[in-house]
């Protein structure tokens, strides 16, 4: 696999987390700005706007032009750091900070292992998905539930799925390396997955361990 690909990859994820964690922090800073984004159905309007730009840019990053892909991968950032603006008023920063590294040393860990393991981690694409859609169905109906337990479970099992899912990703981020897909559409794609991947895993560490305000 081209170090330069995923040194791009890196580069990108680090990035468009730096630009949701800045976004966040200064919305949190505004009241103004939280006023706006969290009355009426903004929320709504901007999960709508988070789901359709991951599905359109995982569909069609590889036929896409580069500049487009950067551009929409940050402001898919922005708009995912407007959403994530209620952690700066839940949990302290000290919290949020630690947690942030711990889940950088895990993204780094499983990174590694996606590198180096011999295992074809293809074949469990699938049923990383389903365990996906199933952790967004149940977490859906304990929103209505407001089951503690339930949570618990869900963030546990969402910990192992998607740090699996990470060793996943890099593994296919190598396998389009070597594909006739421009570098630098590739390294947006896979700054999009591993981003993914690290917002989830930081959410559910976050819910579990994270200190309040």
């Amino acid at each position: 696999m081209s170090s330069k690909i995923m040194s791009k990859v890196y580069l990108w994820m680090s990035i468009g987390l730096a630009i949701t964690f800045i976004t966040g922090s200064m919305v949190a800073n505004n009241p103004s700005a939280l006023v706006a984004i969290f009355s009426n159905y903004t929320p709504i309007v901007l999960a709508i706007i988070e789901i359709a730009l991951v599905i359109y840019l995982s569909a069609r990053v590889a036929k896409m032009n580069p500049t487009t892909a950067k551009v929409l991968f940050v402001i898919y950032s922005i708009v995912t750091g407007l959403t994530f603006s209620t952690i700066f008023l839940v949990y302290n920063i000290t919290s949020i900070m630690t947690i942030f590294l711990v889940t950088a040393l895990i993204m780094f860990i499983f990174s590694f292992l996606g590198t180096v393991l011999d295992i074809d981690l293809s074949k469990v694409g699938t049923y990383l998905f389903m365990a996906f859609i199933g952790i967004i169905i149940v977490s859906i109906v304990n929103i209505f539930v407001g089951s503690s337990s339930l949570e618990l479970i869900v963030s546990i099992i969402a910990m192992i799925v998607f740090t699996i899912y990470i060793a996943y990703d890099v593994q296919n981020i190598k396998y389009l390396a070597e594909s006739d897909i421009p570098e630098d559409n590739v390294a947006i794609y896979g700054a999009l997955q591993l981003y993914l991947d690290f917002i989830n895993i930081f959410i559910r560490l976050l819910s579990l361990f994270g200190k309040d305000n």
